[in-house]
């Protein structure tokens, strides 16, 4: 059965999809201001960080392998130790599959969106392969950001059915190189537009049970964009209308047109984003925050004293219902084992969501008590993801934790030197990075061509 279209608001789309490519296209080449230029200069180390944390990452190691196989011309860095260089698009491609894999990159709060890890993994090695300058990255990051954003947002999803690096993935990844290449408003609606239309349908419940293939759809996402953006200067375009198809009209999401073009300039996305410094869906970060707030006020509590956690959560929370994780994907979505884990390792970062953990029993037999529930009253932004925890204890005693909202958004957001200390853990397999990557976070090497950044840091590694 065909969708019933609304030809006003499909216009209505299309007009302000002309219009917020017109300002990018535009805006791209001004100064940033300089609130944006520190954030984009964030989510780049932020991520980048998160792409060499996965190197030694099995499957992301034999990817790169496979990649390595059909690879052209030797153009752009693959971020892992000891990695081949690998033409554009492979790299790309090999990025892709790392920036989400470890669940540390940044996201958007206002709406389902990772757009750096939609972003970067293509940007970065276009503009390696170009010689463009770090100040050029940034404006490509920040202006492609605000178009995967946007879009995110004019086109929700009711239920989480189709996973936003699905959806959004290609769009990010076009709008960064059709940028970085200087695309008039014209060219870049074209590329967009075409990358739009070859999003794809992946389940969010993939993540949630595991399914690896979660982790290539950024990877995807990032060789699909950068051939749309090549499409389009051979005039292979897709419609100003083809937001609305896809996503209004394929997918049934809702349409909010305006929330593709009001506020351009002065609105920006990238201010509106969080870090991570748990290594999981962020649904369930106000969770362990609680959890570990409790652990801290109990030290001397035992997990066999432990009769039953209760978790109190919002909607999106209670997705994360997965008490028998079989990957480490799925421990990174299951809210039991977020709870369960770092109630008992005492962190929410990398060592609450490896396979060790999987297989601790004593992990797993308090995951098997863990029980969600709705959280009853639910605030606006940044109130809406709030969990209460509660430990109900085998001598009747309760103890419970409220957070409201987790650290790491707008609201409560990591101060520069958390963010550089996370920084050096995850790049530990290049030792010059987090240094490379923290003066441009500061400020500095705006004039620098990326390619010698990239040169620079990767010069030493271990293994």
């Amino acid at each position: 059965m065909k969708a019933r279209r609304d030809a006003g608001l499909r216009a209505r789309t299309a007009e302000a999809a002309r219009a917020l490519a017109a300002w990018a296209a535009e805006a791209v080449r001004g100064d940033l201001p300089d609130a944006v230029r520190d954030r984009a200069a964030l989510i780049l180390a932020d991520d980048l960080g998160a792409m060499v944390a996965a190197a030694d990452e099995p499957p992301v190691a034999r990817m790169r392998a496979v990649l390595a196989r059909s690879s052209g011309v030797p153009e752009a860095t693959v971020f892992a130790p000891g990695a081949p260089r690998l033409d554009r698009a492979s790299a790309a491609s090999a990025n892709g599959l790392a920036a989400t894999w470890c669940e540390l990159d940044e996201g958007y709060r206002g709406a389902p969106c990772h757009a750096g890890a939609y972003v970067l993994p293509a940007l970065l090695a276009e503009a390696e392969a170009r010689s463009e300058t770090v100040s050029a990255v940034l404006a490509a990051l920040a202006v492609s950001y605000e178009i995967a954003v946007r879009c995110a947002r004019a086109f929700p999803f009711e239920t989480m059915t189709v996973h936003p690096h699905a959806a959004f993935a290609t769009i990010g990844a076009a709008a960064g190189i059709g940028l970085i290449r200087g695309f008039d408003a014209e060219r870049l609606l074209d590329a967009v537009s075409a990358a739009a239309t070859m999003a794809f349908a992946g389940p969010y419940d993939h993540a949630i049970e595991g399914a690896l293939v979660r982790n290539a759809w950024t990877s995807a996402g990032a060789w699909i964009g950068l051939r749309a953006a090549d499409g389009a200067e051979a005039g292979i375009a897709g419609l100003p209308e083809s937001f609305y198809d896809v996503f209004a009209g394929a997918f049934g999401t809702g349409c909010v047109p305006q929330a593709l073009a009001e506020g351009l300039g002065t609105d920006w996305a990238v201010l509106g984003g969080y870090h991570k410094v748990f290594a999981c869906c962020q649904y369930a970060h106000a969770a362990i925050e609680a959890t570990l707030a409790l652990r801290q006020r109990f030290a001397g509590c035992r997990p066999e004293e432990i009769e039953e956690i209760v978790v109190e959560t919002h909607p999106r929370g209670l997705t994360l219902t997965n008490v028998e994780p079989a990957t480490v994907l799925a421990a990174k979505f299951s809210m039991p084992h977020a709870v369960a884990a770092s109630a008992i390792t005492g962190t929410g970062g990398q060592g609450a969501f490896d396979q060790r953990t999987l297989d601790d029993p004593q992990i797993a037999a308090l995951r098997r008590r863990v029980r969600l529930e709705a959280l009853p009253e639910i605030g606006p932004p940044p109130h809406d993801r709030p969990s209460r925890v509660t430990w109900r204890l085998r001598d009747g005693a309760w103890l419970t934790e409220l957070c409201e909202s987790a650290r790491g958004g707008a609201d409560q957001p990591f101060d520069t030197g958390t963010m550089l200390e996370k920084l050096r853990e995850t790049t530990r397999g290049f030792p010059r990075m987090a240094s490379c990557l923290g003066a441009i976070v500061q400020g500095g090497r705006g004039a620098a061509p990326w390619r010698d950044c990239v040169a620079e840091m990767t010069s030493e590694v271990v293994r």
